[in-house]
């Protein structure tokens, strides 16, 4: 109590007198919350409300989650707003994994009731220990230096950027909040999902954590220092890049630190409501001047002093032409969509097959069969290219390529008869007609673009 107590007036989490929106799970780390802040509350003059959303995840324990909330706030004498809501639905309507649909909706609603209750700041009970999940799972997404810097202390609703949220707890651990909680007779609910291993932070919390505590067992204090460090080099970066987008020189760009330099690009893309990737912010960084394609119909390119521009272009249709080839015959030849397709059969074995030529490719002929359909790019394409274990829209593919928009509606693709497919061209091949030990007739493809 006297931590928390610290770290809200040392960081001036909340005033004397304030009104504070305390958002109750009703989990171990809510409820700890909720108590330490009632307690604190005599002392500093604060005055409380509780909210609780419903996932509707767990049925009837969900139900319970929000009943026992509900009687904990009224024993407390504070105010209690609820809301419900599908979040399995919401996720597959929105294509959301399940963890971040519930955030989206729960933040929402989070907005509302501060809204409404004319609360401007939001308490919420992350710890230490849900800091280091954080830093691993945006470190396995690719993260940059803001992002694996982890929560702070104060932040901007996502879904309002009036209210505040704040998290007291950040530097307390999860068995140091079990254990006040013991102390004190604190009643909670047992999340069940927290024992899931279908959500990707249940899987970072509960195998890749302890296998790293193996390794270093003061894994928390470790990554948490980490994650000070770099959050403040971030923070540096993006100072020097701000200072740099004010006094913008043309000669001076590319003298530029590398950091600030994709820093400036980020910031500017965002202020655009451009999603600032990785990829999309070194093709512009490398390549001045030239034209990126960043959404249908929509290109930007940066000139000589950092600064993007955009201009609108054509929207490529897709199209829908297709034909029907039959691979009769020991060899055929055939023109579609502007390239030449031509293709032989081989009874060698995997061992005797010839070293590859450009704009070549063996499969195996009895899995491709003896009808083929050559076609364009289609909306919900999803193909398995050698060396992957599943298989992936075609867009992502083309991205990852890094494979102009423009360019795209023009490549042939190649499919059975039954729709699988087996090749696209500029694209590896498909993995389940690649030729293996057991291969006894090999189909050799061949193709030119006139």
């Amino acid at each position: 109590m006297e931590q928390i107590e610290k770290n809200i007036r040392a960081r001036g989490l909340f005033r004397r007198g304030q009104r504070i929106l305390v958002a109750v799970s009703g989990g171990v780390d809510s409820m700890v919350l909720l108590r330490a802040l009632h307690e604190l509350s005599k002392k500093h003059g604060w005055k409380l409300a509780v909210a609780h959303f419903n996932h509707k995840l767990r049925g009837r324990d969900s139900d319970a989650d929000e009943r026992f909330v509900r009687d904990c706030a009224k024993k407390l004498r504070l105010k209690f707003v609820s809301e419900s809501a599908d979040v399995q639905k919401f996720a597959k309507q929105g294509g959301l994994s399940i963890e971040m649909a519930a955030r989206k909706l729960r933040h929402d609603f989070f907005a509302r009731a501060s809204a409404r209750l004319k609360i401007p700041t939001v308490a919420l009970a992350h710890h230490a220990d849900d800091q280091v999940e954080t830093f691993f799972l945006r470190l396995l997404r690719g993260a940059g230096g803001e992002g694996l810097a982890g929560m702070k202390w104060k932040s901007k609703s996502p879904g309002n950027p009036k209210i505040e949220l704040v998290r007291p707890l950040l530097d307390q651990s999860k068995s140091a909040l079990s254990a006040f909680a013991k102390e004190h007779r604190i009643r909670f609910r047992e999340d069940a999902t927290n024992a899931a291993l279908d959500f990707q932070r249940n899987r970072v919390r509960r195998e890749l954590l302890p296998l790293l505590r193996q390794y270093q067992p003061a894994l928390e204090k470790t990554i948490l220092r980490v994650m000070e460090i770099v959050g403040a080099d971030a923070e540096f970066v993006s100072q020097a890049a701000r200072v740099s987008l004010i006094k913008r020189d043309a000669k001076n760009f590319d003298a530029l630190p590398v950091a600030v330099q994709r820093r400036c690009l980020q910031i500017e893309l965002l202020s655009r409501g451009i999603p600032a990737d990785f990829e999309l912010i070194e093709s512009l960084r490398t390549n001045p001047v030239q034209a990126v394609s960043v959404a249908p119909g929509l290109s930007a390119f940066r000139d000589g002093s950092g600064q993007i521009n955009l201009q609108r272009q054509a929207v490529a249709e897709f199209d829908s032409s297709q034909k029907l080839v039959k691979l009769g015959g020991a060899k055929g030849e055939i023109i579609f969509g502007g390239v030449q397709i031509s293709w032989s059969f081989s009874l060698n074995s995997l061992a005797s097959v010839p070293k590859q030529e450009p704009h070549s490719e063996f499969f195996d002929a009895e899995k491709i069969g003896a009808k083929i359909i050559l076609r364009h790019w289609q909306p919900g394409d999803r193909f398995q290219p050698i060396g992957m274990n599943r298989a992936v829209k075609l867009q992502d593919l083309f991205t990852n390529a890094k494979i102009p928009r423009e360019e795209r509606h023009h490549l042939i693709v190649a499919t059975t008869a039954s729709g699988e497919i087996f090749w696209v061209e500029k694209l590896r091949i498909g993995e389940r007609f690649k030729l293996d030990a057991d291969t006894s007739c090999a189909l050799k493809w061949q193709w030119r673009r006139h």
